[in-house]
């Protein structure tokens, strides 16, 4: 399978216009899928918000959905549409905070809305009992997060009002951690408690609880006993660990981000390269420039710091990194024009990972492949058929 984040291109053939493109692996995304299930034994809801972290949204959806994946989850009532308009049927929980005038699209579409107040859950009752339908909900507990969600200390009063709710299922009730990617747990496992708390209600009251989630992916790693009925892995799902936790999942990346050398040039010494005149060098060496800049997400903080893969060798990115072009040090080395360049993932035995460039970036991984701009082609390959 090809496809791109350019519908207006429709030949496979030309579909790389540019040489600088993202190559996402659709097996690799359905085994990280299937170890994670294998894992925790309960139902995995697959977080697809801001692009898939830069995976693409609706690609990795439909491969997904296809291979059996029982819930989705994004960050915003568009994200829901887009997937519903692209084909998408399974369950979608929008994990944002809403508006009341969003209520309606939500409703029309068939997405599950977050609720985290007494006011919200009447504007969604009242308006799906306006247009005749049933509004689905998961109730959002905020045990320290300090975001959206009713605070723990409050909860209860919501859960009782939900339960008198005529146009409206409550599907889920939920929380989120702050810090289960940290090696000291003791703010999750507080947090942890805190909606144990919350949960003890439905027992207290003869209720039927709905489905209860909280593990992210450090949960998932961490936390065991945070799995509850459903897990919502994030990060993990795309092979990427988050730092410092314990690799106890095999997974594996499933991007990699390559581009070309597009012009080469001797570069005489002590004349610099790039804007700022920040770099040069004390004798004579070789530049290789590269069409890829902070415009497509590499970023500027890069400068000085960052390394590419040329014929399986790791070399410096020097001088400032421009918007759409930047420029590496080859020493006394040979590049050709054409030459591959791998800028994330493996070249021979080298390889350039995430983490390595969010470190070179002074960020962290999941802003990090988030930034990827969409005007950076995506190819999808090793599609899994049914």
């Amino acid at each position: 399978m090809l496809a791109i984040n350019q519908p207006t291109i429709a030949d496979a053939d030309d579909a790389v216009l540019r040489p600088t493109h993202l190559t996402i692996d659709l097996a690799i995304l359905a085994a990280n899928y299937k170890a994670i299930a294998a894992h925790v034994g309960r139902p995995v809801m697959l977080i697809l918000k801001a692009n898939a972290y830069g995976h693409g949204m609706i690609p990795v959806a439909q491969q997904m959905e296809a291979i059996g994946t029982p819930w989705f989850g994004v960050a915003y009532l568009e994200e829901g549409i887009m997937l519903r308009q692209a084909g998408i049927t399974a369950p979608i929980l929008v994990l944002g905070g809403i508006a009341g005038n969003q209520i309606r699209h939500f409703i029309a579409h068939d997405l599950t809305l977050t609720a985290s107040s007494i006011e919200k859950l009447n504007q969604i009752e009242d308006t799906a009992g306006a247009m005749g339908k049933q509004a689905h909900v998961h109730l959002k507990i905020d045990t320290g997060m300090e975001r959206i969600g009713v605070h723990y200390y409050s909860a209860r009063s919501l859960l009782a009002h939900s339960l008198t709710c005529q146009h409206t299922i409550i599907d889920g009730i939920y929380s989120h951690f702050a810090n289960a990617d940290a090696a000291d747990l003791t703010h999750a496992r507080l947090q942890l408690a805190r909606f144990n708390d919350v949960l003890a209600f439905y027992d207290e009251v003869g209720a039927v609880r709905p489905t209860v989630h909280m593990a992210n992916s450090g949960a998932i790693l961490q936390l065991p006993e945070a799995w509850f009925d459903m897990v919502r892995p994030g990060l993990l799902a795309y092979g990427v660990y988050p730092d410092g936790v314990p690799q106890t999942i095999p997974v594996h990346p499933a991007l990699s981000w390559q581009s070309q050398v597009v012009y080469f040039k001797v570069v005489r010494p002590h004349h610099p390269v790039s804007y700022g005149s920040a770099w040069q060098a004390d004798e004579m060496t070789r530049i290789v420039t590269i069409p890829v800049g902070y415009g497509d997400g590499y970023s500027r903080r890069m400068s000085g710091m960052a390394e590419v893969l040329i014929r399986g060798k790791r070399y410096p990115v020097v001088g400032r990194i421009c918007m759409d072009q930047m420029m590496v040090n080859i020493g006394w080395d040979t590049a050709y024009n054409g030459d591959p360049v791998t800028l994330l993932g493996c070249d021979g035995d080298e390889a350039i990972t995430v983490s390595q460039l969010a470190d070179w970036s002074d960020t962290i991984t999941w802003e990090l492949l988030t930034s990827i701009n969409t005007r950076v082609p995506r190819i999808y390959v090793n599609e899994i058929e049914h």
